[in-house]
């Protein structure tokens, strides 16, 4: 997988918004990236250096459309934390 494909958006939510403080950022990435392609990815787009990288995998939710239950598709997140230090100023001021 390239490095490009490996994030997919930034997550601008208000758990999200809160971790910046703490020099930790959200991004939902790819089903298969790992651990270590999520590292070097944030550190190549953004010139930064990363301390850890936490993943979580999202199932996808159950709605109703009208007779019909959907279910919505699970996707996968990283919390990245970077050195102190460190900002992403792309994401400052969201």
């Amino acid at each position: 997988m390239h490095l490009y494909e490996v994030l997919r958006r930034p997550l601008i939510t208000e758990k999200a918004t809160m971790l910046k403080e703490e020099d930790k950022y959200a991004f939902e990435v790819a089903g298969k990236a790992t651990k270590f392609q999520i590292k070097e990815a944030v550190e190549l787009a953004f010139k930064v250096k990363v301390a850890k990288v936490n993943v979580m995998a999202v199932s996808g939710k159950t709605r109703r459309m009208g007779k019909r239950q959907v279910t919505t598709p699970s996707w996968k997140k990283a919390v990245v934390s970077l050195q102190p230090g460190d900002k992403i100023t792309f994401l400052e001021g969201i």
